[in-house]
Order: structure tokens, then sequence, then C-alpha cells
């Protein structure tokens, strides 16, 4: 717009898996770090906070189930909540009053905000498919740090292997934080050389998840990467 206009809204970028977002920021959810670039490990759509580099995904196909534990990216804020992406076509709901602090109207944004990625609980389900969060469970938090992947919600017990066989094997050879929300979404933390070669073996897993010897596949690749025999 000429003369006084109204300053330009943001351009949002539709990005790919693959593709290389740039290489003077940090790596943020749906991405990862190849040396010192940040590529997009999702399909979907580019957003830069801070000093963070993040793709927001365009699409999921997760059903929510009350006491689901789910990684969850901020979207918008509002006076009295917050609507957080579960990776489903709606954001859910988080409500000031059930957030783990003691928020008063319109400061939400003082705790979270857009771009933030955080751990909760899916307190309830509607009939019409409203999902409504908690974060007041012991086991809920904010994340300050590390990076978010996506894989299909189908291929999270693959992940997590049976008695969490595979989370340890990825977690003993990377010695990174690693969790596995219900809705696909994997939160990893930890030295950027070894969350990128977590988010591969996650890759790996995800790709070979309907073949059998998964767990030995897995094994191989990662003591390979480290030279690490045990």
């Amino acid at each position: 717009m000429e003369g006084g206009s109204k300053p330009e809204k943001e351009h949002r970028d539709i990005v790919v898996p693959g593709e290389m977002l740039g290489t003077d920021k940090r790596s943020g959810y749906g991405t990862y770090k190849s040396g010192n670039r940040i590529i997009s490990s999702v399909l979907g759509v580019k957003k830069v906070v801070k000093d963070y580099i993040n793709v927001v995904p365009l699409s999921g196909n997760y059903k929510p189930k009350p006491n689901d534990l789910v990684v969850g990216i901020v979207v918008d804020v509002g006076p009295t909540g917050w609507f957080i992406d579960i990776r489903r076509p709606y954001p859910a709901l988080l409500t000031m009053q059930n957030a783990p602090w003691d928020v008063s109207f319109g400061e939400t944004s003082k705790y979270m905000n857009v771009g933030d990625s955080v751990l909760l609980l899916i307190k309830s389900v509607d009939e019409v498919n409203n999902v409504h969060l908690n974060m007041q469970d012991r086991r809920t938090r904010k994340f300050t740090q590390g990076q978010i992947l996506d894989i299909s919600p189908s291929k999270v017990p693959r992940v997590i292997g049976k008695n969490a066989s595979m989370i340890s094997l990825l977690k003993k050879y990377t010695q990174c934080y690693v969790f596995v929300g219900q809705n696909g979404r994997i939160w990893i933390d930890g030295e950027a050389e070894k969350m990128l070669l977590t988010s591969q073996a996650i890759e790996l897993i995800e790709r070979e998840a309907h073949h059998y010897g998964l767990t030995e596949k897995v094994n191989e690749f990662l003591k390979n990467r480290t030279g690490d025999g045990k």
C-alpha cells in the first residue's frame, strides 16, 4: 500500500522436507541441522521466532484421546489461553486455568508465545472433537531448547519399542534426551551432532517400521555412526 500504509504482514513460506532454510539461525521444531545448514524435516510453513527457524506442519492425522501425552506447538495466544498445534486440523486449547502458572487475564504471552513447544496432557475431547489440554500434570513442561521431529503417529510404538527397548537404544548411543508424544511429534535435546544422528535413526525406524529385525538394524546403524561397540 502507498502512503501511510499499515505494516506489511509477515510473509509465510511453504517449505518441503529436505529444503535448506538458512545458516544464520538456530534449528527449531520441524527442522534439523546438517553442518551449519538448517533443513526442513516436514512439509509446512517456515516461521522464524527470535533466533530459531521453525516449520509448522501443514497437516497430521493424530486422533487424540484423554490422558495422552503430546508434544504441541503454540500457534496463537489469546487473553485467557493458548492455541496449540497437536497435529490436528484445528488447534487445541490450553486455558490459563489449566496452566502450571498463576496467570492473570491478558498476560498469557508472558508465559508462552507463538513458536514455543510444550509437553501437554489431553484433558478432554468433546463430541465435536474440540480438544482441551492440561499442563498441571507433573510430567508436562515447556521446552526451552532442543528440536522437534514429526513422524506418523502410527509409528510411535515402533520408535518406543517393546518395553521401551528402541528408545533406550537411541539414548544409549546418542546420550540425547528424547520424548515421543502420542501425536507422533518427538522432542530431542543434546549435542547438535547427536541430535542429527537421533533424527536420522528415528527416520530409519519410521521408514523400516514394517520390517523384521528393526532393532538390530538400528543398533548397527548407531554403532557404525558412533564407533561405539558396546
